[in-house]
């Protein structure tokens, strides 16, 4: 995930500083830019040519911005590109800041629970906002919504006002990593953004046989590539163009970890003596796929083509909605 922060003072640019701090800290890659005048003195990049056009240059590229500055400033700028409201950081920014955050929708109005605001906060790609709204509606209307989460998940606490572990309802929300998946009339569908791509291939490898491999395995199981977080090799790859250029098409980030570290990754794997002999770890995709996604499930062992070998592995979960929200163990 990426977001660009934007600042229009000095001091605005300091604060700017700790918002991408703690960006960080949740999985963004932040970039900082700051008016002209203040660009040297804070050491932050300059808005080049303007503001506006600086805006321009990332807006689709990115899935946060954050104005540090005058509101209308901000709504000038975005406004010729928004189409819609899918995500909102200002409760996680405002926290983070010590700070207060200003949202004036029905459900914060009345104190329910808002699936919009929960998706965002909690790394979760939100498939649909009329059902969304749909389902905003029926909380303001009293009415009682469903929940749905994948049985490898776990939920701990009590469910929000109105919400119910009840699939009889016409209304509710599915928290999975099935991208077709719909139990209530109206589902608002939620990816959990938690899935890892352990790749491993031969020298030169071109995108194109990464991609052929890689996205009719995602298909077989169902997975939404936009649950994807990252992909994960030996550092012996970090250099490897194909699979660079493969995660850059798909703003995936991209992360490597030595012989020493996939080695000490527990677990039951698939082994391979030449690639015990050639890298030093019996396997790469499946090791990289479980420490990428700290320890988590294998959802696909490793399997191979043109030179190509992938493992899929997913976080494991906990819903607590009477806290943050969604943890990762």
């Amino acid at each position: 995930m990426r977001a660009a922060i934007f600042s229009f003072s000095a001091r605005g640019a300091e604060l700017s500083k700790k918002v991408a701090e703690y960006l960080h800290s949740i999985g963004y890659e932040t970039e900082l830019q700051t008016v002209a005048k203040y660009a040297e003195q804070t050491g932050i990049a300059p808005m080049l040519p303007d503001h506006n056009g600086a805006c321009a240059a990332v807006f689709n590229k990115c899935q946060a911005l954050v104005y540090v500055g005058a509101v209308g400033i901000a709504v000038r700028t975005i406004a010729p590109f928004i189409k819609s409201k899918l995500t909102d950081l200002s409760r996680c920014l405002a926290a983070a800041l010590g700070a207060t955050a200003c949202v004036t929708t029905a459900t914060d109005v009345n104190g329910l629970f808002a699936v919009d605001e929960w998706a965002a906060r909690n790394r979760m790609v939100l498939c649909s906002l009329a059902a969304a709204k749909d389902f905003a509606a029926a909380l303001v209307g009293d009415e009682r919504v469903g929940l749905y989460y994948d049985k490898e998940f776990q939920l701990t606490g009590p469910l929000p006002k109105l919400v119910a572990e009840d699939s009889s309802l016409p209304v509710g929300m599915a928290v999975t990593l099935q991208k077709h998946l719909q139990p209530f009339a109206t589902t608002v569908r939620l990816l959990p953004k938690i899935v890892h791509l352990g790749i491993g291939c031969r020298r030169n490898t071109p995108l194109e046989n990464i991609e052929a491999l890689v996205l009719p395995e995602l298909e077989k199981l169902q997975l939404d590539k936009r649950s994807v977080v990252a992909i994960a090799s030996v550092d012996l790859k970090k250099d490897e163009q194909g699979l660079l250029a493969f995660a850059k098409k798909y703003n995936f980030a991209a992360n490597f970890y030595s012989a020493d570290e996939l080695n000490s990754v527990a677990g039951d794997f698939t082994p391979s003596a030449f690639v015990q002999s050639v890298v030093g770890v019996s396997n790469v995709c499946e090791r990289s796929a479980v420490k990428d996604s700290k320890g988590g499930r294998l959802l696909l062992r490793k399997t191979s083509l043109n030179g190509v070998t992938l493992a899929v592995a997913a976080e494991n979960l906990v819903l607590d909605f009477a806290r943050t929200g969604l943890k990762t163990d």
